[in-house]
């Protein structure tokens, strides 16, 4: 875990909220609050995040609205923080994909273990075995030989482009946001400047384009990001 470790923590309670981020800090990681279930999946859909401290009763969107939301795509633990200690509503969240269940109040040496468990857990299992071959429709991309096909025709791509291409097909259903692609592949957090991978967005579909120009296999979602064009 090299990389900053950024835990987003959706609490409506300012005095709950504060004591959390604290603790995070005090770990060396970094918090990120946010007050409302709405105001958190907006935070969900900017960037990538390391976990989830999640509490069940916000405003704008409960705590189990949140989580159903959520892609569970992402190697993201999510921790349920909540005062709903009834066991139906436990097994429920669990079931629902959170990975815990603290209940309030806390203890906060607990809370601060609990957490650095469920970082190391996902740490080991964050970067999944991919194929050495990954293929969708017309395209083929060796990870072993570096080299990408498109309808037969070889493309010459640069170590960027290569990735970016390779994370698009790893999930050819899924939508990449600007923040996804910059941090998997230039492995620094992204601070929202987004020309880099538009310019590196914009080389690779020319180099597509012209190796297979009856092809279109990126397609942007507008407002959201990148995926393969099914």
């Amino acid at each position: 875990m090299n990389n900053p470790i950024h835990i987003l923590v959706a609490e409506d309670d300012n005095d709950i909220s504060r004591l959390l981020c604290s603790i995070i800090k005090k770990s060396g990681y970094i918090p990120q609050p946010a007050y409302s279930g709405t105001e958190a999946l907006l935070y969900l859909e900017q960037r990538r995040w390391s976990m989830l401290l999640l509490d069940l009763m916000l405003p704008g969107m409960s705590g189990e609205e949140l989580l159903e939301r959520i892609d569970r795509c992402d190697d993201m633990p999510v921790i349920i923080i909540s005062a709903k200690n009834e066991p139906k509503t436990k097994v429920s969240v669990l079931r629902g994909g959170a990975d815990d269940f603290i209940t309030k109040p806390f203890d906060v040496e607990e809370v601060s273990a609990r957490i650095d468990s469920h970082l190391r857990t996902y740490a080991r299992i964050a970067q999944p075995v991919l194929p050495h071959v990954l293929q969708h429709k017309g395209l083929v991309l060796d990870r072993d030989a570096m080299s990408v096909t498109a309808d037969g025709a070889v493309l010459t791509l640069t170590a960027r482009e290569f990735e970016i291409l390779s994370l698009l097909m790893s999930a050819p259903k899924k939508v990449f946001t600007k923040s996804n692609l910059y941090e998997r592949v230039w492995q620094q957090p992204f601070y929202g400047d987004d020309n880099i991978i538009n310019v590196h967005m914009s080389r690779l579909r020319s180099k597509l384009l012209k190796a297979a120009p009856q092809s279109d296999y990126i397609e942007t979602v507008w407002g959201m990001g990148y995926r393969l064009k099914p």
